[in-house]
């Protein structure tokens, strides 16, 4: 490992988050009689959605995810279909992390909540981990890596691994349109502008399934984890939550939407959430090529997928945004992201335009 790179520390748990230590603590030793001792406990900053907490034992270091407190969306936030879909997808997919127990007794934490194994590794979020420094040809090589776990990942056969029950059948891609068209319009506030021309464009150019496949749907670089000792090698994939059956260009669009080129304009570059300014990162362009040579596939207008990526990304602006426009949340750092959802727009239109010449 390089020597000064940093690996990603969990804090003290924040106010009002405490676990019941005694209780997990039983649970667990029920489940892992070998566990030693009381465990250290820490939290991790991120994870907005659900609370993640890393429980430190003498020897075995595990991580445990749970809703947050009073919780009323068990669909957002159902901790079974999270734990399932790793355990069915480890034998296949060996970077998901190891289960090791669900548990599903309100007794003990009064929600649902599973324990796996801690993956130790980088984590590249807006920029590289403290103190990891990769030249242009380790960068490619690394966000090469990233692309193919994509690839690696599109090709478990979901039958195989007993995970057909996690999707709804053929028309994936417009049961998604029709989605988050749907979200959109009910979070709407009256600065932001109808899409209704993105909308109608992306239901009449909507495909049918180039294929089914488990699907991430969250795909970036801040979810996944690399080796310390060789920081361009994958050895872990993170945040399952949102997985299903989909279509695999949905979720490279998806994917893409994040996707910020150093010589974007400021606007785009405002929305970086992951180091693909470095130099040696492929361009956009770059990626969808690399990702259609791998798989094969042939989509018959690709502009589709990356509107949809940008759409769905100003849906999820535009969500919470109507937080804060509700005064739902104060976080100042929203405060303006009705301006984001105007950009996305904008770039949906221009991707549109330029799709048609």
């Amino acid at each position: 490992m390089p020597p000064t790179a940093t690996i990603d520390p969990a804090g003290a748990v924040r106010p009002g988050e405490e676990l019941d230590l005694p209780a997990v603590d039983a649970w667990l030793k029920a489940q892992v009689p070998t566990l030693e001792g009381t465990p250290e406990v820490t939290q991790y900053a991120g994870g907005a959605s659900n609370w993640t907490y890393r429980l430190k034992y003498a020897n075995r270091d595990l991580i445990l995810r749970r809703p947050p407190a009073g919780t009323k969306a068990k669909s957002a936030h159902d901790m079974a279909r999270e734990y399932t879909v790793q355990q069915a997808l480890k034998p296949a997919y060996p970077v998901v992390p190891t289960m090791v127990g669900l548990c599903q007794d309100p007794a003990v934490l009064g929600s649902d909540f599973y324990v796996m194994e801690r993956i130790e590794g980088l984590i590249p979020r807006k920029h590289l981990p403290r103190g990891l420094a990769l030249d242009a040809k380790q960068t490619r090589t690394l966000c090469l890596n990233v692309i193919a776990k994509l690839v690696e990942l599109h090709a478990v056969d979901p039958v195989a691994v007993g995970l057909t029950s996690l999707g709804k059948g053929p028309g994936y891609p417009t049961r998604q349109v029709e989605g988050w068209s749907a979200r959109y319009e009910k979070a709407r506030t009256w600065n932001v502008a109808s899409f209704r021309y993105v909308r109608d464009w992306l239901k009449a150019n909507t495909p049918a399934d180039i294929a089914t496949c488990v699907i991430h749907n969250d795909w970036r670089f801040d979810n996944v984890v690399l080796a310390p000792e060789e920081p361009t090698r994958i050895i872990g994939v993170l945040d399952w939550e949102m997985a299903t059956l989909g279509d695999p260009l949905m979720d490279l669009g998806s994917a893409l939407a994040y996707w910020v080129h150093a010589d974007d304009d400021f606007l785009m570059r405002s929305t970086r959430r992951q180091p693909t300014h470095l130099p040696g990162m492929l361009r956009r362009e770059e990626v969808v090529a690399y990702y259609l040579d791998q798989t094969k596939l042939k989509p018959a207008n690709w502009t589709f997928y990356e509107v949809f990526g940008l759409f769905r990304l100003a849906v999820i602006a535009q969500q919470i945004y109507y937080r804060y426009h509700h005064k739902q949340t104060r976080n100042p750092a929203f405060k303006n992201f009705w301006v984001l959802v105007n950009y996305l727009g904008w770039r949906c239109h221009r991707l549109i335009r330029k799709g048609a010449r």
